[in-house]
Protein backbone atom coordinates (compact mmCIF):
# COMPACT_ATOMS: atom_id res chain seq x y z
CA UNK A 1 0.00 0.00 0.00
CA UNK A 2 1.27 3.48 -0.84
CA UNK A 3 2.42 5.76 1.92
CA UNK A 4 -0.31 8.26 1.15
CA UNK A 5 -3.84 7.10 0.46
CA UNK A 6 -6.49 9.81 0.50
CA UNK A 7 -10.27 9.42 0.43
CA UNK A 8 -12.00 12.55 -0.89
CA UNK A 9 -15.65 13.24 -0.14
CA UNK A 10 -17.71 15.86 -2.00
CA UNK A 11 -20.98 17.21 -0.57
CA UNK A 12 -24.17 18.11 -2.44
CA UNK A 13 -23.16 21.66 -3.36
CA UNK A 14 -19.83 20.33 -4.71
CA UNK A 15 -21.71 18.15 -7.23
CA UNK A 16 -24.75 20.43 -7.65
CA UNK A 17 -24.28 21.10 -11.37
CA UNK A 18 -21.83 20.66 -14.22
CA UNK A 19 -19.42 23.44 -13.23
CA UNK A 20 -19.38 22.33 -9.57
CA UNK A 21 -18.62 18.77 -10.69
CA UNK A 22 -15.80 20.00 -12.95
CA UNK A 23 -14.29 21.94 -9.99
CA UNK A 24 -14.47 18.80 -7.87
CA UNK A 25 -12.99 16.64 -10.64
CA UNK A 26 -10.07 19.09 -10.95
CA UNK A 27 -9.42 18.80 -7.19
CA UNK A 28 -9.33 15.00 -7.50
CA UNK A 29 -6.98 15.09 -10.50
CA UNK A 30 -4.68 17.61 -8.79
CA UNK A 31 -3.96 15.15 -5.97
CA UNK A 32 -2.54 11.84 -7.22
CA UNK A 33 -2.91 10.39 -3.69
CA UNK A 34 -6.72 10.41 -3.96
CA UNK A 35 -7.70 6.78 -4.60
CA UNK A 36 -11.37 6.75 -3.57
CA UNK A 37 -13.99 9.47 -4.12
CA UNK A 38 -17.23 9.48 -2.08
CA UNK A 39 -20.13 11.58 -3.39
CA UNK A 40 -23.36 12.99 -2.03
CA UNK A 41 -26.40 13.47 -4.28
CA UNK A 42 -26.51 16.70 -6.29
CA UNK A 43 -27.82 19.54 -4.08
CA UNK A 44 -31.62 19.53 -3.76
CA UNK A 45 -32.14 15.98 -5.02
CA UNK A 46 -32.26 14.23 -1.62
CA UNK A 47 -34.97 16.63 -0.39
CA UNK A 48 -37.08 15.91 -3.50
CA UNK A 49 -36.62 12.16 -3.07
CA UNK A 50 -37.53 12.35 0.64
CA UNK A 51 -40.70 14.27 -0.32
CA UNK A 52 -41.58 11.59 -2.91
CA UNK A 53 -41.03 8.86 -0.30
CA UNK A 54 -43.61 10.52 1.96
CA UNK A 55 -46.28 9.67 -0.63
CA UNK A 56 -47.47 12.52 -2.87
CA UNK A 57 -50.36 12.78 -5.33
CA UNK A 58 -49.71 12.21 -9.03
CA UNK A 59 -49.35 15.89 -9.92
CA UNK A 60 -46.80 16.69 -7.20
CA UNK A 61 -44.92 13.47 -8.05
CA UNK A 62 -44.65 14.50 -11.67
CA UNK A 63 -43.33 17.96 -10.68
CA UNK A 64 -40.72 16.54 -8.33
CA UNK A 65 -39.53 13.95 -10.85
CA UNK A 66 -39.30 16.60 -13.57
CA UNK A 67 -37.16 18.74 -11.23
CA UNK A 68 -34.85 15.79 -10.45
CA UNK A 69 -34.57 15.03 -14.16
CA UNK A 70 -33.73 18.64 -15.03
CA UNK A 71 -30.95 18.86 -12.38
CA UNK A 72 -29.28 15.67 -13.69
CA UNK A 73 -29.97 16.42 -17.38
CA UNK A 74 -28.28 19.82 -17.04
CA UNK A 75 -25.08 17.95 -16.16
CA UNK A 76 -25.62 15.32 -18.84
CA UNK A 77 -26.19 17.94 -21.58
CA UNK A 78 -22.72 19.37 -20.92
CA UNK A 79 -21.06 16.01 -21.53
CA UNK A 80 -20.31 14.59 -24.98
CA UNK A 81 -23.19 12.41 -26.27
CA UNK A 82 -23.14 9.15 -24.32
CA UNK A 83 -26.10 6.87 -25.05
CA UNK A 84 -25.18 4.33 -22.34
CA UNK A 85 -25.00 6.94 -19.57
CA UNK A 86 -28.22 8.66 -20.69
CA UNK A 87 -30.00 5.29 -20.71
CA UNK A 88 -28.72 4.59 -17.18
CA UNK A 89 -29.92 7.94 -15.86
CA UNK A 90 -33.30 7.48 -17.60
CA UNK A 91 -33.62 4.02 -16.06
CA UNK A 92 -32.86 5.42 -12.58
CA UNK A 93 -35.50 8.14 -13.06
CA UNK A 94 -38.01 5.48 -14.18
CA UNK A 95 -37.20 3.55 -10.97
CA UNK A 96 -37.77 6.71 -8.93
CA UNK A 97 -41.16 7.17 -10.63
CA UNK A 98 -42.32 3.61 -9.89
CA UNK A 99 -41.03 3.65 -6.29
CA UNK A 100 -42.69 7.01 -5.60
CA UNK A 101 -45.95 5.64 -6.99
CA UNK A 102 -45.60 2.71 -4.55
CA UNK A 103 -44.92 5.21 -1.74
CA UNK A 104 -48.17 7.05 -2.58
CA UNK A 105 -50.05 3.81 -1.75
CA UNK A 106 -48.06 2.87 1.36
CA UNK A 107 -44.95 4.47 2.84
CA UNK A 108 -42.27 2.56 4.73
CA UNK A 109 -38.80 3.26 6.06
CA UNK A 110 -37.28 0.58 3.80
CA UNK A 111 -38.98 2.04 0.72
CA UNK A 112 -37.77 5.52 1.69
CA UNK A 113 -34.14 4.34 1.86
CA UNK A 114 -34.44 2.55 -1.49
CA UNK A 115 -35.90 5.68 -3.10
CA UNK A 116 -33.50 8.18 -1.52
CA UNK A 117 -30.41 6.13 -2.53
CA UNK A 118 -30.98 7.00 -6.21
CA UNK A 119 -29.57 10.53 -5.70
CA UNK A 120 -26.07 9.27 -4.89
CA UNK A 121 -26.24 6.61 -7.62
CA UNK A 122 -26.91 9.30 -10.26
CA UNK A 123 -24.33 11.84 -9.07
CA UNK A 124 -21.60 9.18 -8.92
CA UNK A 125 -22.40 7.88 -12.45
CA UNK A 126 -22.23 11.42 -13.86
CA UNK A 127 -19.00 12.20 -11.98
CA UNK A 128 -17.24 9.12 -13.39
CA UNK A 129 -18.02 10.38 -16.89
CA UNK A 130 -16.62 13.85 -16.12
CA UNK A 131 -13.37 12.28 -14.86
CA UNK A 132 -13.11 10.08 -17.95
CA UNK A 133 -13.55 13.15 -20.16
CA UNK A 134 -10.48 14.52 -18.37
CA UNK A 135 -8.55 11.34 -19.27
CA UNK A 136 -8.72 9.93 -15.78
CA UNK A 137 -9.10 6.18 -15.38
CA UNK A 138 -12.21 6.29 -13.17
CA UNK A 139 -14.31 3.34 -12.12
CA UNK A 140 -17.86 3.38 -10.68
CA UNK A 141 -18.34 1.23 -7.60
CA UNK A 142 -21.58 0.44 -5.74
CA UNK A 143 -20.79 1.17 -2.09
CA UNK A 144 -23.62 -1.13 -0.99
CA UNK A 145 -21.33 -4.08 -1.72
CA UNK A 146 -19.11 -3.07 1.22
CA UNK A 147 -21.14 -0.71 3.47
CA UNK A 148 -22.86 -3.38 5.60
CA UNK A 149 -25.31 -2.06 8.19
CA UNK A 150 -28.12 -3.28 10.43
CA UNK A 151 -31.72 -2.93 9.18
CA UNK A 152 -32.61 0.19 11.13
CA UNK A 153 -33.79 1.95 7.94
CA UNK A 154 -33.30 5.71 7.89
CA UNK A 155 -30.52 5.64 10.46
CA UNK A 156 -28.73 2.34 9.96
CA UNK A 157 -25.73 1.48 12.13
CA UNK A 158 -22.60 0.30 10.28
CA UNK A 159 -21.09 -3.11 11.09
CA UNK A 160 -17.43 -2.16 11.35
CA UNK A 161 -15.85 -5.63 11.15
CA UNK A 162 -17.96 -6.72 8.18
CA UNK A 163 -17.19 -3.47 6.36
CA UNK A 164 -13.45 -4.14 6.82
CA UNK A 165 -13.77 -7.69 5.47
CA UNK A 166 -15.88 -6.59 2.50
CA UNK A 167 -13.50 -3.72 1.68
CA UNK A 168 -10.62 -6.21 1.68
CA UNK A 169 -12.56 -8.49 -0.64
CA UNK A 170 -13.90 -5.88 -3.08
CA UNK A 171 -11.78 -2.74 -2.90
CA UNK A 172 -8.21 -3.67 -1.93
CA UNK A 173 -7.80 -5.65 -5.17
CA UNK A 174 -9.06 -2.67 -7.23
CA UNK A 175 -6.34 -0.46 -5.86
CA UNK A 176 -4.38 -0.36 -9.10
CA UNK A 177 -4.43 2.69 -11.30
CA UNK A 178 -8.19 3.11 -11.34
CA UNK A 179 -9.75 5.85 -9.25
CA UNK A 180 -12.79 4.45 -7.42
CA UNK A 181 -15.91 6.66 -7.44
CA UNK A 182 -18.60 5.61 -4.99
CA UNK A 183 -21.58 6.87 -2.97
CA UNK A 184 -21.90 8.32 0.49
CA UNK A 185 -24.88 7.96 2.86
CA UNK A 186 -26.12 4.58 1.57
CA UNK A 187 -25.44 0.98 2.57
CA UNK A 188 -27.17 -2.38 2.66
CA UNK A 189 -28.34 -4.79 5.35
CA UNK A 190 -27.65 -8.53 5.46
CA UNK A 191 -30.35 -9.53 2.97
CA UNK A 192 -29.25 -6.85 0.47
CA UNK A 193 -31.92 -4.20 1.07
CA UNK A 194 -30.68 -0.61 0.72
CA UNK A 195 -30.25 1.36 3.96
CA UNK A 196 -29.14 4.93 4.70
CA UNK A 197 -26.86 6.22 7.48
CA UNK A 198 -28.96 9.29 8.31
CA UNK A 199 -28.28 12.94 7.42
CA UNK A 200 -24.58 13.80 7.33
CA UNK A 201 -24.03 10.19 6.35
CA UNK A 202 -21.72 10.88 3.39
CA UNK A 203 -19.00 12.20 5.69
CA UNK A 204 -19.53 9.12 7.83
CA UNK A 205 -19.18 6.84 4.80
CA UNK A 206 -15.87 8.48 3.89
CA UNK A 207 -14.57 7.97 7.43
CA UNK A 208 -15.75 4.34 7.60
CA UNK A 209 -14.08 3.56 4.25
CA UNK A 210 -10.98 5.46 5.40
CA UNK A 211 -10.78 3.27 8.48
CA UNK A 212 -11.41 0.03 6.56
CA UNK A 213 -8.82 0.85 3.88
CA UNK A 214 -6.16 2.39 6.19
CA UNK A 215 -6.34 5.79 4.53
CA UNK A 216 -3.67 8.31 5.51
CA UNK A 217 -6.14 11.22 5.27
CA UNK A 218 -9.84 11.92 4.66
CA UNK A 219 -10.63 15.09 2.70
CA UNK A 220 -14.12 16.54 3.17
CA UNK A 221 -14.90 19.05 0.40
CA UNK A 222 -17.86 21.26 1.15
CA UNK A 223 -18.97 24.85 0.47
CA UNK A 224 -16.87 26.51 3.20
CA UNK A 225 -13.09 26.72 3.38
CA UNK A 226 -12.71 24.91 6.69
CA UNK A 227 -13.96 25.30 10.24
CA UNK A 228 -14.40 28.85 11.59
CA UNK A 229 -14.48 30.36 15.06
CA UNK A 230 -18.23 30.75 14.49
CA UNK A 231 -20.68 30.86 11.59
CA UNK A 232 -19.32 33.57 9.23
CA UNK A 233 -22.92 34.34 8.18
CA UNK A 234 -23.61 35.55 11.74
CA UNK A 235 -20.21 37.12 12.39
CA UNK A 236 -18.32 38.16 9.24
CA UNK A 237 -15.16 38.62 11.37
CA UNK A 238 -15.10 34.86 12.15
CA UNK A 239 -11.59 33.46 11.56
CA UNK A 240 -10.66 30.15 10.06
CA UNK A 241 -9.03 27.63 12.43
CA UNK A 242 -6.12 26.05 10.54
CA UNK A 243 -5.74 23.06 12.81
CA UNK A 244 -8.04 21.75 15.49
CA UNK A 245 -8.22 18.65 17.67
CA UNK A 246 -10.80 15.91 17.18
CA UNK A 247 -12.25 16.67 20.62
CA UNK A 248 -12.83 20.34 19.74
CA UNK A 249 -14.25 19.58 16.29
CA UNK A 250 -16.59 16.94 17.73
CA UNK A 251 -17.84 19.42 20.35
CA UNK A 252 -18.47 21.98 17.62
CA UNK A 253 -20.35 19.50 15.47
CA UNK A 254 -22.38 18.22 18.42
CA UNK A 255 -23.46 21.74 19.32
CA UNK A 256 -24.68 22.68 15.88
CA UNK A 257 -21.71 23.70 13.73
CA UNK A 258 -22.74 22.36 10.33
CA UNK A 259 -19.33 21.71 8.78
CA UNK A 260 -18.77 18.19 10.10
CA UNK A 261 -21.24 15.56 11.18
CA UNK A 262 -20.33 14.43 14.75
CA UNK A 263 -20.45 10.73 13.84
CA UNK A 264 -18.02 11.36 10.98
CA UNK A 265 -15.19 11.77 13.39
CA UNK A 266 -15.67 8.54 15.30
CA UNK A 267 -13.96 6.16 12.80
CA UNK A 268 -11.26 8.76 12.11
CA UNK A 269 -10.53 9.21 15.83
CA UNK A 270 -10.51 5.44 16.38
CA UNK A 271 -7.93 4.99 13.64
CA UNK A 272 -6.08 8.27 14.12
CA UNK A 273 -6.71 9.47 10.54
CA UNK A 274 -6.45 13.25 10.03
CA UNK A 275 -9.53 14.86 8.44
CA UNK A 276 -9.14 17.88 6.13
CA UNK A 277 -12.08 20.24 5.48
CA UNK A 278 -11.95 22.61 2.51
CA UNK A 279 -14.12 24.39 -0.07
CA UNK A 280 -14.50 22.76 -3.47
CA UNK A 281 -15.31 26.22 -4.86
CA UNK A 282 -12.01 27.68 -3.63
CA UNK A 283 -9.51 24.88 -2.99
CA UNK A 284 -6.65 27.38 -3.19
CA UNK A 285 -7.89 28.98 0.05
CA UNK A 286 -6.81 25.91 2.02
CA UNK A 287 -8.86 24.67 4.94
CA UNK A 288 -8.83 23.13 8.40
CA UNK A 289 -7.11 19.92 9.36
CA UNK A 290 -8.48 17.92 12.29
CA UNK A 291 -5.86 15.90 14.21
CA UNK A 292 -5.60 13.84 17.31
CA UNK A 293 -4.70 16.27 20.09
CA UNK A 294 -1.13 15.00 20.45
CA UNK A 295 -0.44 15.74 16.74
CA UNK A 296 -0.94 19.47 17.35
CA UNK A 297 2.35 21.12 18.27
CA UNK A 298 1.13 24.40 19.74
CA UNK A 299 -0.73 24.74 23.03
CA UNK A 300 -4.48 24.47 22.61
CA UNK A 301 -6.20 27.81 23.34
CA UNK A 302 -8.71 28.27 26.18
CA UNK A 303 -11.35 29.48 23.71
CA UNK A 304 -11.62 27.86 20.29
CA UNK A 305 -15.06 28.52 18.81
CA UNK A 306 -18.72 29.36 19.34
CA UNK A 307 -21.57 27.17 18.13
CA UNK A 308 -25.27 27.87 18.02
CA UNK A 309 -28.15 25.43 18.10
CA UNK A 310 -31.67 26.78 17.75
CA UNK A 311 -35.04 25.19 18.56
CA UNK A 312 -34.24 24.22 22.13
CA UNK A 313 -36.94 23.45 24.69
CA UNK A 314 -36.45 23.91 28.43
CA UNK A 315 -38.45 21.64 30.72
CA UNK A 316 -38.50 22.49 34.43
CA UNK A 317 -39.80 19.82 36.81
CA UNK A 318 -40.61 20.90 40.36
CA UNK A 319 -41.64 18.71 43.28
CA UNK A 320 -41.37 19.10 47.02
CA UNK A 321 -41.03 15.30 47.13
CA UNK A 322 -37.51 15.82 45.81
CA UNK A 323 -36.38 17.18 49.17
CA UNK A 324 -33.95 14.68 50.65
CA UNK A 325 -35.61 11.93 48.58
CA UNK A 326 -33.83 9.25 46.62
CA UNK A 327 -34.79 8.07 43.16
CA UNK A 328 -36.59 11.18 41.86
CA UNK A 329 -34.03 11.82 39.09
CA UNK A 330 -34.01 8.12 38.22
CA UNK A 331 -37.81 8.19 37.79
CA UNK A 332 -37.65 11.28 35.57
CA UNK A 333 -34.99 9.80 33.29
CA UNK A 334 -36.80 6.45 33.10
CA UNK A 335 -39.89 8.26 31.77
CA UNK A 336 -37.80 10.26 29.27
CA UNK A 337 -36.02 7.13 28.07
CA UNK A 338 -39.33 5.34 27.60
CA UNK A 339 -40.38 8.15 25.23
CA UNK A 340 -37.02 8.15 23.39
CA UNK A 341 -36.12 11.64 24.60
CA UNK A 342 -32.45 12.46 24.84
CA UNK A 343 -31.50 15.29 27.18
CA UNK A 344 -28.71 17.79 26.49
CA UNK A 345 -28.18 19.96 29.55
CA UNK A 346 -29.32 19.36 33.11
CA UNK A 347 -29.20 21.56 36.21
CA UNK A 348 -30.76 20.72 39.55
CA UNK A 349 -31.75 22.50 42.75
CA UNK A 350 -33.16 21.14 46.00
CA UNK A 351 -36.72 20.83 44.67
CA UNK A 352 -36.46 21.20 40.90
CA UNK A 353 -34.63 19.96 37.85
CA UNK A 354 -34.28 21.86 34.57
CA UNK A 355 -33.32 20.08 31.38
CA UNK A 356 -33.03 21.00 27.73
CA UNK A 357 -34.29 18.98 24.81
CA UNK A 358 -33.04 19.55 21.28
CA UNK A 359 -36.03 19.81 18.94
CA UNK A 360 -34.09 20.74 15.77
CA UNK A 361 -34.55 17.28 14.29
CA UNK A 362 -38.30 16.98 14.88
CA UNK A 363 -40.46 16.19 11.92
CA UNK A 364 -41.79 18.98 9.76
CA UNK A 365 -45.41 17.86 10.15
CA UNK A 366 -45.54 19.86 13.38
CA UNK A 367 -45.05 16.78 15.55
CA UNK A 368 -43.49 17.64 18.90
CA UNK A 369 -41.11 15.53 20.95
CA UNK A 370 -43.08 16.55 24.02
CA UNK A 371 -46.18 14.47 23.37
CA UNK A 372 -49.29 14.64 25.53
CA UNK A 373 -48.50 11.15 26.86
CA UNK A 374 -45.03 12.24 27.99
CA UNK A 375 -46.39 15.45 29.53
CA UNK A 376 -49.11 13.54 31.41
CA UNK A 377 -46.65 10.98 32.73
CA UNK A 378 -44.23 13.64 34.00
CA UNK A 379 -47.14 15.62 35.49
CA UNK A 380 -48.04 12.55 37.55
CA UNK A 381 -44.63 12.89 39.19
CA UNK A 382 -44.20 16.67 39.55
CA UNK A 383 -45.19 20.11 38.30
CA UNK A 384 -44.01 20.62 34.68
CA UNK A 385 -43.12 23.95 33.00
CA UNK A 386 -42.17 24.07 29.33
CA UNK A 387 -40.43 26.98 27.58
CA UNK A 388 -39.85 26.87 23.85
CA UNK A 389 -38.09 29.03 21.26
CA UNK A 390 -34.76 29.04 23.08
CA UNK A 391 -31.25 28.72 21.66
CA UNK A 392 -28.19 26.94 22.95
CA UNK A 393 -24.89 28.80 22.69
CA UNK A 394 -21.84 26.62 23.23
CA UNK A 395 -18.46 28.13 23.99
CA UNK A 396 -15.92 25.52 22.95
CA UNK A 397 -12.36 25.41 24.19
CA UNK A 398 -9.80 23.56 26.29
CA UNK A 399 -9.22 23.21 30.03
CA UNK A 400 -12.14 25.55 30.62
CA UNK A 401 -12.75 24.13 34.08
CA UNK A 402 -9.20 24.79 35.26
CA UNK A 403 -8.64 28.25 33.76
CA UNK A 404 -9.16 31.32 35.95
CA UNK A 405 -11.51 34.13 34.95
CA UNK A 406 -13.53 32.20 32.34
CA UNK A 407 -16.92 32.93 33.94
CA UNK A 408 -16.13 36.63 34.41
CA UNK A 409 -15.07 37.01 30.80
CA UNK A 410 -18.17 35.30 29.46
CA UNK A 411 -20.87 36.65 31.79
CA UNK A 412 -19.32 40.10 32.00
CA UNK A 413 -19.95 40.50 28.27
CA UNK A 414 -23.61 39.49 28.57
CA UNK A 415 -24.96 42.04 31.06
CA UNK A 416 -27.79 43.03 28.72
CA UNK A 417 -29.19 39.55 28.17
CA UNK A 418 -31.29 37.07 30.08
CA UNK A 419 -29.49 33.74 30.37
CA UNK A 420 -32.06 31.05 31.20
CA UNK A 421 -29.62 28.28 32.08
CA UNK A 422 -25.89 27.70 32.22
CA UNK A 423 -24.00 24.41 32.15
CA UNK A 424 -20.35 24.57 33.12
CA UNK A 425 -18.04 22.02 34.64
CA UNK A 426 -19.28 18.76 33.16
CA UNK A 427 -16.77 19.01 30.31
CA UNK A 428 -13.41 20.75 30.11
CA UNK A 429 -14.30 21.51 26.47
CA UNK A 430 -17.49 23.52 26.73
CA UNK A 431 -19.53 26.09 28.57
CA UNK A 432 -23.18 26.14 27.44
CA UNK A 433 -25.73 28.91 27.79
CA UNK A 434 -29.44 28.87 27.04
CA UNK A 435 -30.92 32.16 25.86
CA UNK A 436 -33.98 33.44 24.05
CA UNK A 437 -33.86 32.63 20.36
CA UNK A 438 -34.12 36.25 19.23
CA UNK A 439 -31.07 37.18 21.36
CA UNK A 440 -28.88 34.34 20.10
CA UNK A 441 -27.14 36.05 17.18
CA UNK A 442 -26.41 39.19 19.23
CA UNK A 443 -24.93 37.04 21.99
CA UNK A 444 -22.73 35.19 19.48
CA UNK A 445 -21.51 38.52 18.04
CA UNK A 446 -20.71 39.98 21.47
CA UNK A 447 -18.96 36.84 22.70
CA UNK A 448 -16.98 36.57 19.47
CA UNK A 449 -15.84 40.16 19.84
CA UNK A 450 -14.93 39.64 23.53
CA UNK A 451 -13.16 36.31 23.13
CA UNK A 452 -11.63 36.34 19.63
CA UNK A 453 -11.23 39.94 18.56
Amino acid sequence: METSFVIAKFGGTSVADYSAMVNSANIVIANPNVKVVVLSASAGITNLLVALAEGRDAEVRAQHIAKIQSIQYNILENLPENQTLRAEIDQIIANIASLSEAASLATSAALTDELVSHGEIMSSKLFVEILREKQKNAMWFDVRKVMRTDDNFGKAQPKIDEIKQLCCAHLKSLNGNALIVTQGFIGSEASGKTTTLGRGGSDYTAALLGEALNASQIDIWTDVAGIYTTDPRITPTAKRIDEISFAEAAEMATFGAKVLHPATLVPAVRSNIPVFVGSSKAPEEGGTIVYNTHSIESNLPSFRALALRRKQTLVTLTSLNMLHAQGFLANVFTILAKHNISVDLVTTSEVSIALTIDTTGTNTNGGSLLTKELFDELSGLCHVDVEEDLALIAIIGNQLTSTKGIAKEVFGALDDYIIRLCCYGASTHNLCLLARSHDAESIIKILHKTIFE
